[in-house]
């Protein structure tokens, strides 16, 4: 059910209440109606009573048709002959029918829970709505479902006044079901070929199914599940082609000649074209295009723009044109175009390929495929010049903009080919420089260093052959950011200095960005250097951004928010919700999308929310699984969320993502060491752990980078085995170097300390980072059961109690193993469940979140005004006020002030 779980859940929700409830499904053909029906019945309790009735299109005619075709799927033994007689009989008054076909449900149903559903009401006869009505008026455990198509229902129809009297009388529930959307596609498409399926694929069968699931499943029905990739350009079925063709068959010849010149055109039909295609007057072709929009064929997909509402009847109207007059269309459509001057040049490019007028074709496609590039529209791009390279495969201009296009899309493989086929074609130094500049950022991305140093080394070779310049600049550019992916953090320092005495010496404002965004991440990972590194990355977002350099803005706005952070919750959501639009400007997918959700998990984390910061992961991994990817994109979130799960104690489904990432080609085996050596730490698999800790310490001495979190991390895990003393002290002195942040240094060291006995360094320990806003609430509430510890072991047990209310307040939205130590030491300690406890009330109450709310609130922000200051939903707020107004003991919101002032 690829797409439609929040709708299953909410209807699986109303049977599990037991109470009656009326919910209409409501959609387009194909979309899924009666298959979420069917999804829904294998769940039903046992004894639950099961009732289908199918309308068919003439049955305006038969009443009670809906209930007599459910009668027909029972057993029969139950339904009493004379009472089907009396519903059927016409010469009963209606009243007397209505009431027989009422009996008739109840006899079945009796007082079991029941699921009555109606299909297809746009087809039902009046009688059948009325029986529908009736029966919601029933008392007990019963959900009563009807679909229909919204589009299909005019004003007299009787579903029309059924909808608006149900509206008044019952609390109705509606699902939309809306078409898949790309990602949910390359869900659908993976799940019935039991493989990823390339970008490529989902794209073009999402655009031209439209996302439909009907219409994909015809698809996929008419090949081997091996050939998905001929999907995209082979003809529609027979019987897929006729019921699209059903859709304008009864046109008049003035319809029919727009829908024909509409489905030339391609996705999106000018008003002013198709006028000048078709040759008719303005008055005339409103007229026509205002019935089809009516019938529903056409929908005005912008401003005097029309296309198809569903993709394939485009298809379907083409398919069956004769080749002559398809041309002459295109050639009208071309003429038109060119004469208008400032056409948009991916239409030029598609009528002038389909014309035949090839030089039009390649010049076109070499304008768009810059202009998509400048707008962010990296897939548009893509296809741009990959047209133009069929009639001219050595166009630097085309090869570099599919080069670009392709990485910004994240198709690794193809990016590849260009830029190589770039680099051995270009002419000049700064094509050569280019090519090699990208082939770098796509080795890293590759996870292929050999390549990456080989093309180092060939860039390096280059710059010592050019003079001083913009040429060399970028080239030492390129190097700075190679040093700093291979963590050579002395190298890019060297070489982004150089670039920056250049870009100074020349005035070249991008490259200096671009040197600037390499010295600034590799210093915001020194403990000593981190301001000045997140001085030099803010500072020059708002100038990359201004100069259109979305790539560079995103990067740098990125590494900010995945910085130790002292910045407030609201800051950073600004942040990323930031570097999500320059992503998507530049059409970054790997930020927009991939970065961006790991970065709301941080936020969530930064909150103490763990079921949200793992919700956020799963929901970014749901919109990559359907789609093969290589390298670093290769199940993106599966570390992380092992982590989370790690913490929640969902050890099954950590074992589950190791599996996957052990699939993986390439994949680092120090990931699957810590997460396997973390996992026997959880299980109480003293023996595994034992054995893993040897590949684990190798591991680390080859890693070149140090993480504190890392750290803190594995220690935990090793603690909670009971790993012995001397293997403790090893492993925390592997983990910990110089580039590991001081509070996180010192937790670990607590912990160390801890387990030696030295129960007062630890205390200091603990102490010194139990409050440090660059540490996530969850580690800083463990840091408070360190002392709390600590000071159970001292015997001050008043102080101890102090600090493990503290804790509670810190982890109240987290779990697993650190809520555990939550519960034992309020067991030791002899104080209340944590949902018995005395509640703490004031400001010391509020959460970190809470805090930034109730200032906004006293600064006179309405709830839908800090929805847009805090990217949340109006609904969220209005619970954080609620929450707050509670918490500092006032009823209305101008109290907020004084209460904060107290």
């Amino acid at each position: 059910m690829v797409g439609r779980d929040r709708e299953l859940r909410q209807l699986t929700q109303l049977v599990a209440s037991r109470r009656p409830a009326v919910v209409f499904v409501g959609g387009e053909p194909g979309i899924g109606k009666t298959r979420l029906v069917r999804e829904l019945l294998p769940t039903l309790p046992e004894q639950a009573v099961v009732l289908v009735g199918q309308a068919e299109p003439d049955s305006l005619a038969r009443p009670y048709e809906l209930l007599l075709d459910a009668l027909d799927g029972t057993d029969g033994t139950r339904v009493d002959p004379d009472q089907v007689t009396a519903l059927t009989d016409a010469r009963r008054s209606p009243v007397e029918r209505l009431h027989t076909g009422l009996d008739l449900v109840a006899d079945l149903v009796g007082s079991d829970p029941s699921v009555i559903v109606f299909e297809d009401l746009h087809w039902a006869d009046s009688e059948s709505a009325a029986l529908f009505e009736r029966l919601a008026d029933a008392d007990g455990p019963r959900l009563l479902i009807g679909t229909y198509r919204p589009d299909e229902v005019s004003s007299r129809h009787p579903l029309a006044s059924l909808l608006e009297r149900m509206e008044r009388r019952h609390a109705v529930a509606h699902l939309r079901l809306e078409r898949l959307t790309e990602a949910e596609t390359a869900a659908l498409l993976a799940t019935v070929t039991g493989k990823p399926v390339s970008y490529r694929t989902a794209a073009a069968l999402y655009h031209r199914t439209g996302g439909n699931p009907f219409f994909l499943e015809e698809l996929l029905g008419s090949c081997q599940p091996e050939d998905l990739d001929s999907l995209v350009e082979q003809p529609l079925p027979w019987s897929l082609a006729e019921v699209l063709r059903r859709q304008v068959a009864s046109l008049d010849a003035d319809a029919q000649r727009v829908v024909e010149a509409a489905a030339v055109l391609g996705r999106r039909a000018p008003f002013d074209l198709l006028a000048t295609v078709t040759g008719a007057g303005e008055n005339e072709l409103i007229g026509v295009l205002r019935d089809l929009v009516v019938r529903g064929v056409l929908v005005e997909a912008g401003e005097d723009e029309f296309s198809f509402r569903h993709a394939l009847v485009r298809e379907a109207i083409t398919g069956q044109m004769l080749g002559r007059q398809r041309r002459r269309l295109h050639e009208s459509a071309l003429e038109a175009l060119l004469d208008g001057g400032d056409a948009d040049p991916a239409l030029i490019a598609h009528h002038a390929q389909a014309a035949g007028r090839y030089a039009d074709m390649v010049s076109a496609a070499r304008r768009g495929a810059v202009l998509y590039l400048a707008i962010g529209s990296a897939y548009q791009a893509l296809q741009l010049a990959e047209m133009g390279m069929a009639e001219d495969p050595e166009d630097l201009t085309l090869l570099s903009a599919a080069a670009r296009a392709a990485w910004l899309a994240g198709l690794l493989d193809d990016t590849a080919g260009y830029a190589q086929r770039w680099r051995d074609l270009s002419t000049g130094p700064t094509d050569r420089a280019d090519a090699l500049y990208l082939l770098i950022r796509l080795a890293w991305e590759a996870d292929d260093e050999p390549w990456m140093e080989r093309v180092t080394a060939e860039i390096e070779r280059l710059i010592a052959q050019l003079p001083p310049g913009a040429d060399k600049a970028r080239a030492m550019t390129a190097v700075a950011q190679s040093a700093m992916l291979r963590d050579h953090d002395d190298a890019a320092l060297d070489w982004a200095d150089r670039a920056l005495a250049l870009a100074a010496q020349f005035d070249l404002p991008q490259i200096r960005l671009a040197a600037l965004v390499e010295k600034g991440t590799v210093l915001s990972g020194y403990p000593d250097r981190s301001e000045e590194g997140r001085t030099i990355l803010s500072g020059l977002v708002d100038e990359a951004e201004k100069l259109g350099e979305w790539v560079l803005a995103a990067r740098a706005l990125n590494r900010l928010v995945n910085m130790p952070q002292t910045a407030s919750l609201t800051e950073q959501a600004e942040l990323l919700e930031r570097m999500r639009g320059d992503a998507e400007r530049a059409g970054f997918e790997s930020l927009a999308v991939a970065a961006y959700f790991q970065g709301r998990a941080r936020l969530a984390m930064r909150e103490g929310d763990l079921q949200a910061a793992i919700g956020a992961l799963d929901e970014g991994r749901s919109r990559d699984r359907g789609y093969q990817y290589s390298g670093r994109r290769a199940d993106y979130h599966a570390v992380f969320l092992a982590g989370l799960c790690l913490e929640s104690g969902a050890l099954d489904r950590v074992q589950r993502l190791l599996t996957d990432l052990a699939g993986i080609e390439k994949v680092d085996p120090m990931v699957l060491d810590c997460l396997g050596f973390h996992l026997a730490c959880r299980r109480d698999d003293l023996d595994r752990a034992e054995t893993l800790v040897a590949p684990v310490l190798e591991g680390l001495r080859r890693q070149p980078w140090r993480s504190g979190e890392q750290a803190h991390d594995l220690l935990s895990a090793a603690l909670h085995a009971g790993l012995p003393l001397p293997r403790l002290k090893q492993l925390a002195e592997e983990l910990l170097d110089g580039q590991v942040w001081d509070h996180w240094r010192a937790l670990v060291e607590a912990q160390l300390a801890e387990v030696c006995g030295q129960s007062t360094a630890s205390l200091d320990g603990y102490r010194s980072v139990a409050e440090s806003p660059m540490l996530a609430l969850s580690v800083r509430g463990t840091a408070h059961l360190g002392v709390a510890r600590c000071l159970l072991a001292l015997g001050r047990d008043p102080e101890a109690a102090d600090s493990v209310e503290r804790a509670g307040e810190l982890l109240r939205r987290w779990g697993g193993w650190r809520v555990e130590h939550l519960a034992q030491l309020r067991t030791q300690l002899g104080l209340a469940p944590a949902d018995g406890r005395h509640t703490v009330t004031g400001v010391a109450a509020l959460t970190t979140r809470e805090r930034e709310v109730a200032v906004l609130v006293a600064d006179g922000l309405t709830n839908a005004e800090l929805a847009r200051r805090l990217y949340i939903s109006p609904k969220t707020a209005a619970v954080h006020v609620s929450s707050i107004l509670r918490k500092l003991g006032v009823t209305s919101r101008t109290e907020v002030t004084s209460a904060l002032t107290r």
